[in-house]
């Protein structure tokens, strides 16, 4: 699996350079997918080359890992083609345009409730059912198409977690881009008002916020796993005063530690231990 987990770790790569470097969103979005499906394709081949995979491990790969970056590949092809269409006229049709969108995708949320909830409270007990192979029942999951396609290659509901994901994604993107057009501004200027009003400073190491803030990434703790770098980059410098600069430069310096990779992460470890230990006496 580490040869999987290295695919995934430079498809976020990747995924952030074009976040950050690529202007326009349908070329952001067409480069996007044709690196994320070079990356589906490549894990797929050295998942098929092992023999005896155990139960855990399995489940661990179509709950988690497959959905993971299926999810962007499902993202960046609604990206395309809703952002392809999108009206050139007022900012009215606009939003509307986008509203009837969202409608759309939490349809599916809908279609999908009792899994939807499954899948969000973090339930585990029918992770056999759901995320082993040979366990699609066409009387149980008649929407199930891709695993009668690929069954070797797909679960009964790998596909629905990838979507759920990948829809809450475009949510947010959605939004994001209606707030711009009913408020006339970016994102970036309603961060600078609250920017005015944050009394918070961040006094510890630069770098030890960088670290913070891609760990919280990798954890999917932020919209789901759905929020990127760049977003919660810039959330952060906004809350706490500070300019993070080339933030991805520092996670590769960061990365590239001979010893103690999470030096800051095990610090504050330590800390809430010593905290709780502290609270104890």
């Amino acid at each position: 699996m580490k040869k999987i987990e290295k695919i995934v770790k430079e498809l976020d790569y990747n995924l952030d350079f074009l976040e950050k470097e690529t202007e326009g969103v349908l070329e952001k979005a067409e480069e996007s997918i044709r690196v994320t499906k070079r990356a589906l394709k490549q894990i797929k081949i050295l998942f098929l080359r092992k023999k005896l995979i155990p139960k855990n491990e399995e489940i661990l790969f179509f709950k988690n890992v497959k959905p993971y970056v299926f999810s962007k590949l499902i993202y960046y092809v609604k990206l395309f083609s809703i952002e392809s269409k999108r009206p050139r006229s007022s900012n009215k049709s606009q939003v509307k345009y986008f509203n009837n969108h969202i409608d759309r995708l939490q349809n599916y949320f809908n279609d999908n409730l009792e899994f939807y909830h499954y899948f969000r409270r973090g339930a585990i007990f029918l992770d056999e059912e759901y995320f082993i192979r040979g366990k699609a029942d066409i009387r149980l999951f008649p929407d199930s198409l891709s695993f009668f396609i690929d069954d070797k290659f797909s679960t009964s509901h790998d596909t629905t977690v990838a979507t759920i994901m990948a829809y809450d994604m475009l949510i947010i993107y959605l939004k994001r881009e209606i707030d711009k057009l009913e408020n006339n501004n970016s994102m970036e200027t309603n961060f600078n008002a609250f920017k005015k009003e944050s009394k918070l400073f961040w006094t510890g190491n630069k770098t030890d916020l960088i670290e913070l803030i891609y760990a919280l990434h990798s954890a999917g703790s932020v919209n789901s796993g759905t929020a990127d770098i760049k977003e919660m980059a810039s959330a952060c410098e906004q809350i706490f005063n500070i300019d993070l600069g080339d933030y991805y430069r520092t996670f590769l310096e960061i990365r590239s530690r001979k010893i103690n990779q999470t030096k800051f992460i095990d610090k504050l470890k330590d800390a809430l231990e010593n905290k709780m230990l502290e609270s104890d006496d």
